[in-house]
């Protein structure tokens, strides 16, 4: 049974979750056009940054960077449709202009939603300054001409470390901060868990990150707001992680105060395992899988034999099926050993927090140990082959080797690509596109491993986790 005794009372949850922020009504789809003068880590960009942010012709980042900015000033919408917000506000613009005194950014047509009494809500804005602050610096630090070699681990590790650093998230703090992956479609017993749990870590001092969206990417934040407040924490962090093909989908929850978007979701993945202290893994879809099978393609190998990495699967009694049918896959897949590397804790969010507050000593006395920096950890050997980004194509799908026979760390890399393949034709413009011009993707393996993915699919879609709303037509077509 829960333990009851840091919890909030069930009742003033009930009442508080029926106040909870639904997806913002657009109404008449009011607009508002105005113009924003950013302060604080953007107040200067190079006539170079802003000329591509500009362009719309040649490298399409204006384009990008009218989607990641329409998905931020819809921030709190519950859809998972990348198409619907463009299609809703399709004469919003944004421009971005340099000037002596500092960095303009123009709204043209933006949601009514973001702005109370004519002004943008002030956390809105400050996603709005990420958004442009992270385009810009991947386009001129990432881009064709960049110094880096992006086709080396080191390079691309670099690359990640300096996103991140240029958005200030990187803070030398003692280690507190937790990594919560889970779905954007969960049930409401699910995002109350989340919520309970966050609340936990945060009653004991831990800040959250997640992919910034909703459902039990929103939950863990909530929660912890309340104990971060409580424990009359000044600078609580709620780092949400996104990237570009993602955000569209999945718009940043109220709650995040440090926004980051990596150019890709393998970079994007990377950063979530440097800045860990330790994860928790919440019921979810084929994203949630996606980002389980990457941490253990890492953990399962050698190099990472002696790393301290807490790791925990955890929901509401009702979800212990989900996460048997996810230990079931994983054995089934890639062997025995990998279940060694995580604990499934069921319906008690003080055991989890206790765990993970348990589990960041080790980790600070690991890194003490290793001299490894507590903002981001070095020593974590990540393979070239789970930092390429992946191209979710037909031909790149049917090409995967799903065979037993390999290590399970590469064999971890390629059931990775599948799963992100699924996400892309579930919600990403570009797999959307492909799904529609040349119909499912087709997933080719071992018969038995095949039969282990198709069960574990149809449980996500019988339980509706692949979609927020209406009736979900697989993109996927399993192959014996």
């Amino acid at each position: 049974m829960t333990n009851q005794a840091n919890t909030p009372d069930p009742a003033a949850v009930a009442d508080e979750d029926a106040q909870d922020e639904k997806s913002p009504s657009p109404g008449s789809h009011a607009t508002v056009s105005t113009h924003l003068y950013p302060k604080g880590g953007l107040d200067i960009l190079s006539r170079d940054e802003v000329a591509r942010l500009r362009d719309a012709s040649a490298s399409g980042m204006h384009e990008l960077l009218k989607r990641c900015a329409l998905a931020v000033l819809t921030t709190g919408s519950t859809s998972d449709d990348p198409r619907a917000a463009a299609e809703i506000f399709n004469r919003f613009d944004i421009e971005v202009t340099q000037q002596d005194r500092g960095l303009r950014i123009d709204l043209h047509n933006a949601p009514a939603q973001a702005f109370v009494d004519g002004e943008i809500i002030r956390g809105v804005a400050e996603l709005v300054y990420a958004v442009v602050r992270d385009l810009a610096y991947a386009a001129t630090e990432l881009g064709a001409d960049t110094r880096r070699d992006l086709n080396t681990t080191a390079g691309l590790t670099d690359s990640v470390f300096d996103i991140l650093r240029n958005a200030r998230s990187l803070v030398p703090l003692d280690p507190n901060l937790i990594v919560c992956w889970g779905g954007h479609s969960i049930s409401r017993d699910e995002y109350i868990y989340t919520k309970q749990v966050g609340y936990e870590l945060g009653l004991r001092g831990l800040d959250i990150c997640t992919g910034c969206g909703p459902g039990a990417m929103k939950g863990p934040m909530k929660g912890a707001t309340i104990a971060h407040a409580k424990q009359r924490r000044q600078r609580p962090r709620y780092i949400g992680l996104t990237e570009p093909g993602i955000i569209a989908a999945e718009s940043p929850n109220p709650i995040v105060n440090q926004l980051v978007i990596l150019p890709d979701i393998e970079k994007r993945l990377e950063a979530f395992v440097r800045m860990a202290h330790g994860i928790i893994v919440f019921p979810g879809g084929a994203g949630t899988a996606e980002e389980i099978l990457y941490l253990l393609g890492i953990l399962t190998r050698e190099e990472n034999a002696d790393l301290s990495f807490p790791l925990v699967f955890t929901g509401p009694k009702d979800s212990a099926a989900y996460f048997e049918q996810i230990d079931q896959f994983i054995r089934a897949t890639l062997g025995e050993d990998a279940t060694k590397h995580y604990r499934i804790i069921v319906d008690d969010p003080v055991a989890v927090a206790k765990y993970m507050k348990s589990g960041v000593r080790k980790v600070r006395e690991s890194r003490i140990q290793s001299k490894d920096s507590f903002f981001f950890n070095w020593s974590l050997d990540i393979p070239l082959d789970l930092q390429k980004p992946f191209a979710p194509t037909h031909a790149n799908m049917a090409s995967l080797d799903l065979h037993y026979g390999r290590k399970p760390s590469d064999l971890a890399a390629d059931l990775r690509r599948a799963f992100s393949g699924i996400v892309a034709g579930n919600v990403k413009e570009e797999g959307l596109r492909e799904v529609e011009m040349h119909g499912p993707f087709r997933i080719h393996g071992d018969p038995q491993m095949m039969d282990a993915l198709d069960a574990l699919l149809r449980s996500f879609v019988a339980q509706r986790r692949m979609k927020i709303s209406g009736e979900y037509t697989p993109c996927y077509e399993v192959v014996r």
